[in-house]
């Protein structure tokens, strides 16, 4: 048994300055006894029981013969004696159906059957066993219970045993301390498997899809509550922070947090890419970009944005920027549909901000060089999922210039942002920030746009802003 087998936080903290917890064997009698029995009844198994036994059959059995063994991570350090809220490993979740309550330091083990060595990479339904290690809770009769308040069920309340747990994923489980590390073992900071685990997840299966519907579904209620407190915002000297607090509640509300930073960023801040600060003012006449995913409890994230006129109408120059970008995000939508190449779908996209750009003088003449791209310099679509980037592992042949197929999430986000000290553009468009992002979900004859019922047109957006602040 390896110490390592045991780490479930990232440093370990010595409490001996803060704790004053009697240490005589009196008092650990005392508060070790007369406690009311805990039920044990095992909970029912969970739905994605049967997709994650598919997934890590597929996983297997690009491996056959080998061990391969998959960490939910440990709690990651804030400073001295916090930690951040813990979120296991992508790769664990998807192979586990173990979300937002999964224990920190447990570990996924896929021994390899006897026999599948020689399997020559065969799929087979049954290529390796899994056993689920994760440290169980501490009995009442025990000085974890009460005196560690890393893993103590006094500090941070009740943990599952090994029993419920395997019922529940429909996994064989064990103690953490029964792991034993090999020589042999692939892990997920192996290269390969950390390809073939992310490459597993670019197509979603029936139960993933389910779950992004109601990611999405979760972040439109979150858009329009920040939009019925639009006036709040505007009211305050840090009226982004009421933007990012108002989504955020929803996120903890609806699901486990958000599933990235909320980017909640109004005027000149919304030429900011990833504008995480959020502690601007919300101006009457500026335009507002909200770029928000919520996270569920089985860690699956949205990822939209929508950019908004804080007082409900848009400029002339507001107007025909947003519209352009609806124009490059309609394009590239219109396209999708398996058997094309993912990277297509920016191509599509970016053709309309080029014929626009330049349509309204603001790029030199045409000699080869892609200036439009001064004005939008990300890529136009990213897998989503368990990760607001999901698939990132994944190689160039299967992600940019992979084929499209049907079951994949991605999104399709466009944009035109102007600096507000740009000089190659008029000074009416310095300043002005447009996003537009929706999931779209491929299907066997094109896409579903998943985040379609948030407004999207300009004269939407307009109603939207009214019916929000009136209750109309």
């Amino acid at each position: 048994m390896s110490e390592h087998a045991q780490t479930t936080h990232e440093a370990e903290i010595d409490h001996g300055n803060r704790s004053t917890t009697p240490p005589d064997d009196a008092f650990v009698s005392y508060i070790s006894s007369h406690w009311a029995d805990r039920s044990e009844e095992p909970p029912a198994v969970d739905p994605v029981a049967v997709a994650t036994a598919t997934r890590r059959a597929a996983l297997g059995a690009q491996f056959p013969g080998e061990r391969l063994v998959i960490r939910a991570g440990v709690m990651k350090q804030r400073s001295n004696d916090t930690f951040y809220p813990f979120r296991a490993h992508s790769a664990f979740a998807h192979l586990t159906g173990w979300g937002s309550d999964a224990e920190p330091g447990a570990i996924l083990v896929l021994d390899p059957l006897a026999g599948t060595a020689e399997s020559g990479g065969e799929e087979t339904a049954a290529n390796h066993t899994a056993t689920l290690y994760f440290r169980e809770r501490a009995g009442r009769d025990s000085d974890e219970f009460f005196a560690n308040p890393e893993i103590g069920e006094f500090w941070i309340g009740a943990r599952p045993s090994l029993e419920q747990v395997a019922a529940r994923l429909g996994i064989p489980t064990a103690p953490l301390a029964d792991f034993a590390a090999g020589d042999g073992d692939r892990e997920l900071d192996d290269p390969e498997l950390a390809r073939a685990a992310s490459e597993l997840r670019l197509v979603k299966d029936a139960y993933e899809i389910a779950e992004m519907r109601a990611a999405v579904a979760a972040t439109a209620r979150g858009f329009a509550e920040v939009l019925a407190a639009l006036p709040a915002a505007a009211a305050h000297p840090r009226g982004e922070r009421v933007v990012e607090g108002v989504f955020n509640q929803r996120a903890r509300l609806d699901g486990n947090t958000v599933g990235y930073e909320t980017i909640a960023a109004s005027g000149p801040h919304a030429c900011t890419l990833h504008w995480i600060r959020n502690d601007g003012p919300v101006r009457a006449g500026d335009l507002l970009l909200l770029d928000a995913g919520v996270e569920l409890d089985s860690l699956y994230t949205a990822d939209i944005t929508r950019t908004v006129p804080v007082s409900g109408a848009f400029t002339d120059v507001q107007r025909r920027v947003y519209e352009a970008v609806l124009e490059a995000a309609d394009a590239a939508r219109a396209i999708v549909r398996p058997g094309i190449r993912f990277g297509d779908v920016h191509d599509a996209a970016m053709a309309v901000i080029e014929r626009r750009t330049r349509e309204w003088g603001l790029l030199p003449e045409p000699d080869g060089v892609a200036y439009y791209r001064r004005y939008m310099v990300h890529g136009t679509s990213h897998h989503l999922g368990l990760d607001v980037h999901d698939c990132a592992q994944a190689r160039r042949e299967m992600y940019l210039d992979g084929v499209v197929e049907a079951g994949m999430v991605f999104t399709i986000e466009p944009g035109l942002y102007f600096q507000p000290d740009d000089l190659t553009v008029p000074e009416e468009y310095r300043g002005i920030g447009v996003r537009i992002e929706d999931d779209v979900l491929v299907t066997d004859d094109g896409c579903e746009n998943l985040s379609a019922a948030i407004p999207r047109t300009a004269d939407a957006v307009e109603a939207w802003i009214r019916a929000a602040q009136t209750g109309a």
